[in-house]
Formats: C-alpha cells, structure tokens, sequence
C-alpha cells in the first residue's frame, strides 16, 4: 500500500477518496520508567531505548491506520499526519496518533 504525506502522487490519479482513517498507540508509564531507569543507554542526549519505543509505536500506529484503509477498500493513504501527545494523569502515558485519507488509485 503507498502511504505518503503529500495530497497528490505524480503519476497516480485518485479515483475515489473512501474515507479518513487513523491508527494511534499507546505507550504507558510503565514504558518510560524502565527507560529512564537505564541512564546508561543515554549517549550524545539521546536514548536508544526510548527511540526504539517510540519507532515500535508508530509502527504499531501506521499498521493500525494501513487496516482500516485496506478494510475500505484503499490501495494508498495520503495526508498522513504523524502526531505525538502526551495524555492520562500526570502526563503518564505517550500517545502516537498517525491519520490519513484512504484512496483507490485510478489505473
């Protein structure tokens, strides 16, 4: 499935626009505390433990998102938007929301 961010794909007309569709994920306290903990993992500012969190969470999301596409019937998304929030009590949990438009593409 192509996914992209931009409204148009050179070459691909939309044939039909069938719909918004969005994955999110949820990365718990839990999550952050276990990294943290690990300062050892920190270099130059930055934390691969985190990072590689943070990757398998937008994995998670675009997987999500590429589902609900297929399940309409899509052979692309595009408009994605990636976003990244911080929810739950005390700003306990990380979230990772991506959305797009669900398309078939004209042949």
């Amino acid at each position: 499935m192509l996914k992209t961010t931009t409204s148009v794909v050179e070459g691909r007309p939309v044939q039909d626009y069938l719909g918004v569709v969005v994955g999110e994920a949820i990365l718990g306290a839990n999550i952050f505390k276990d990294m943290f903990g690990a300062v050892r993992d920190i270099v130059g500012g930055r934390s691969g433990a985190y990072e590689k969190e943070m990757g398998r969470a937008r994995a998670i999301a675009f997987e999500e998102m590429e589902a609900r596409a297929r399940e309409l019937g899509a052979d692309g998304i595009i408009g994605i938007d990636i976003d990244y929030e911080v929810v739950g009590a005390k700003g306990a949990m990380m979230m990772v929301s991506v959305s797009g438009t669900a398309v078939r593409f004209g042949r």
